[in-house]
């Protein structure tokens, strides 16, 4: 038993494990947390099955991010409706990155798809609490 990469605090077999063994979230926010989680473990079908645009075409370009970056933490700035906005920090070619989204999912047929996002614009602070969790500044942690 470990914890789940999405940060929630709860043991991944109790958290985002659940959905990835076939059990439907119940929210966008479950959903988005659960994507993260998804790519930090690279299942990359599971992110296609649950994302209302992809195709199999998207697999391999899926599959090269998930593996070119190094996930740090997941911090979730709102949740309303069908949005849940986002930041996914991650290290790539050396350098911390962050992606701030907007992201928008639809109910259909029972379930819940992530449909879409509009990217904002974001940079990693580094004297910010670190999102990996440690409670430590990010330059202090995770930074280098």
């Amino acid at each position: 038993m470990y914890k789940c990469p999405c940060k929630s605090g709860k043991e991944y077999d109790e958290c985002c494990g659940v959905f990835h063994k076939g059990k439907l979230p119940k929210t966008p926010l479950e959903l988005m947390r659960s994507r993260y989680c998804a790519y930090v473990l690279n299942l990359t079908d599971y992110l296609l099955n649950t994302d209302k645009n992809a195709t199999q075409n998207d697999k391999e370009d899926i599959e090269n991010f998930s593996k070119s970056v190094g996930w740090i933490g997941l911090k979730i700035v709102e949740c309303f409706d069908n949005v849940v906005e986002f930041k996914a920090y991650f290290r790539a070619d050396g350098k911390v990155s962050v992606l701030h989204e907007k992201s928008f999912f639809s109910f259909e047929e029972g379930r819940w798809f992530y449909s879409g996002g509009e990217i904002l614009k974001a940079k990693a602070d580094r004297n910010e609490t670190c999102p990996c969790g440690s409670g430590k500044k990010f330059k202090k942690c995770c930074w280098d």
